[in-house]
């Protein structure tokens, strides 16, 4: 390749379109930033010497103004708090702005043409990344940020059977197993189920993990012990109420998340059902309010804070042209125990 002379003076845009990335990648490399690969990195300066690139009389360019969107419905529960601080860290860390949307509206959700519009009034504000926390992406919206070019990761998605779709999670199934042969190791053999909406991909996951423990034990799971409604404390407190009023009522409930673990504990202390003597309960998220429970509570711990620094590095890496290994990534669960579970009562 030949050298440019005086008069044609090598910009970074020739060096973005010469290895191959985007102008964004290559300042970054410019400017010494960590948040580029190795062989990205090498690839640029490669292309930086070859051509004898040399920077302006400013040495380090101004990295441009990046805004994210992180569309979520509400922000009240321990969870999706503990995701935004995650996302909020991430953001802060790599210079980006973020804004908080609510999901759009219903013909957004069901016709292309307004999703498009939606999407491209989003990039031409300066948006260049979508973080869909626990809320539906419906087609049409998924088909126009891949029309428009806007990047979008979801973070446990809802309704959602896109397999195109970037998720991010943590190991549901295994999560919801661990959770379920806890109990089966403490002698229960009554063991209910109060999960989320059934259009929930994570809570669909952590049942088939309690599922599947309840088969490796040989015990045929019992319709009456199982319910899915809502992630809600209330949600938690109804179906609590209505299991530990069966006879015979079970000995162990295991809830897809914290706030219907909560709702459950509730429950029990109504009918006076004592925990973890007649009744233990299990939790999932592992949020800061499983240690202000009465009593504490038994939860399989999803890195919440790690899942929304991943969305974050997952989007910008998509904004400057680089896909994740897998569209579907996944964190480790830990089981913590704690005082809300114990050995069977006995009959």
């Amino acid at each position: 390749m030949r050298r440019r002379g005086r008069s044609e003076r090598a910009t970074l845009a020739d060096v973005a379109q010469l290895a191959g990335v985007s102008p964004t990648t290559a300042s970054k490399v410019l400017n010494g930033r960590s948040d580029v690969g190795e062989k990205t990195r090498r690839r640029v300066l490669e292309v930086m010497a070859e051509i004898g690139y040399k920077p302006t009389a400013v040495r380090h360019e101004q990295p441009r103004d990046r805004t994210l969107v992180t569309v979520l419905d509400i922000v009240e529960s321990r969870y999706a708090g503990t995701v935004l601080q995650g996302i909020l860290v991430a953001a802060t860390s790599a210079r980006a702005e973020l804004l908080l949307h609510l999901p759009p509206g219903e013909p957004i959700r069901e016709n292309h043409a307004a999703a498009r519009a939606w999407v491209q009034e989003r990039k031409a504000s300066g948006v260049i990344g979508l973080i869909a926390l626990a809320v539906a992406v419906p087609d049409p919206l998924l088909h126009a940020t891949e029309d428009v070019g806007l990047p979008i990761v979801s973070i446990d998605p809802i309704d959602t059977s896109e397999s195109r779709l970037v998720s991010i999670g943590s190991t549901n199934w295994a999560g919801g197993r661990s959770a379920t042969d806890h109990v089966l190791k403490l002698g229960h053999r009554r063991i209910g189920w109060i999960g989320g909406p059934l259009g929930s991909a994570p809570s669909l996951e952590r049942f088939h993990g309690y599922q599947a423990a309840l088969d490796s034990a040989g015990i045929t799971p019992d319709r009456a012990l199982i319910r899915h409604e809502a992630f809600s404390v209330e949600a938690g407190h109804r179906h609590g109420l209505d299991l530990l009023s069966l006879d015979p009522r079970p000995t162990a409930i295991v809830a897809a998340n914290d706030e219907i673990a909560v709702g459950v504990l509730t429950a029990a202390k109504e009918l006076g059902v004592n925990v973890p003597g007649e009744l233990s309960v299990t939790g999932f998220d592992d949020t800061p309010q499983t240690q202000w429970t009465t009593p504490r509570l038994t939860s399989v711990r999803q890195p919440l804070v790690g899942m929304g620094r991943m969305a974050v590095e997952t989007v910008l890496g998509m904004a400057d042209g680089i896909q994740p290994a897998s569209r579907h990534l996944q964190l480790a669960t830990t089981l913590s125990v704690r005082d809300s579970t114990g050995p069977a009562p006995v009959s």
